[in-house]
């Protein structure tokens, strides 16, 4: 039975079969997000299939696609959707992909996520920066033998989301003229949506969006001292505060409808990493 580091060595040697693109920055592109993969300078796109021990997203708005390329200069990398835990992959395929990005030389790691809003000021279309999260998933990826190559026993998660990257993302915001929140992300295991009496529970202790992803692979990534920053595009309401009811094609939607600012954002953002 072939080992975690094994199944990595293996994928990296797939793409650098392909590619001796060396990305300084990583970026996963959530639900409806994955245009901004497409505009990368230089494209060349692999699809998760063709990627040995990459598993596949199995969710509408997720393509599918390691992208190589660069932004403004710099050499970027960016999964086109991601797995996730309710799709019954364990907690080493989801955070498989970027764990593979960190090997391929991505210091730094943006995250990005579709979430349902729960603080009231919000509205379909806002964009916020994560500052910090709430694990509800009842998974941690660290679970089980700690593989020392790739990180601590016990790594420190009190600065999960850099605080330089953080403030970059608000000069970039600046110069693009994008409005960007800031708060707190819940994540829950899903498929199912919330009940409005858990978005109730997860207002009250200091959440103000809400999701299904990101946070296994914020525990990944700080596992492997990779630099991580992330933005929610709140796609909806969550349960109980609109009045209406939820569904993955609003998700969808609302992502489309902000690709434009979104694009501008990371792009400044990538830029000023770099």
């Amino acid at each position: 039975m072939t080992t975690l580091a094994q199944r990595l060595d293996a994928a990296v040697a797939s793409v650098r079969a392909i590619s001796n693109h060396f990305p300084h920055v990583g970026l996963v592109l959530g639900s409806g997000l994955g245009a901004f993969g497409d505009s990368l300078d230089g494209l060349v796109k692999i699809p998760f299939a063709s990627i040995p021990n990459m598993p596949s997203p199995g969710v509408s708005g997720h393509a599918g696609n390691l992208c190589l390329g660069s932004v403004g200069g710099v050499p970027a990398a960016c999964l086109q959707g991601r797995s996730h835990t309710y799709e019954g992959h364990d907690m080493d395929s989801v955070v498989f992909g970027v764990r593979l990005l960190a090997k391929l030389g991505c210091g730094t790691v943006l995250l990005t996520n579709a979430a349902g809003g729960i603080r009231p000021s919000f509205k379909p279309g806002t964009l916020m920066l994560i500052l910090d999260h709430l694990n509800f998933m009842g998974r941690n990826p660290l679970v089980g033998p700690n593989l020392t190559e790739l990180g601590p026993r016990f790594p420190d998660m009190t600065r999960a989301y850099d605080r330089e990257l953080a403030d970059l993302a608000r000069q970039a915001a600046a110069e693009v003229g994008v409005a960007l929140e800031e708060g707190v992300y819940a994540a829950m295991l899903g498929p199912s949506y919330e009940t409005p009496a858990e978005i109730h529970m997860l207002r009250t202790i200091g959440a103000d969006a809400v999701g299904m992803s990101t946070v296994p692979e914020v525990l990944a990534l700080r596992h492997a001292s990779v630099r991580v920053g992330a933005i929610s595009c709140i796609t909806n309401m969550a349960a109980g505060m609109s009045g209406s009811l939820l569904d993955h094609s609003e998700v969808e939607e609302t992502a489309r409808e902000t690709r434009g600012r979104f694009t501008s954002l990371l792009s400044s953002w990538i830029r000023r990493i770099g």
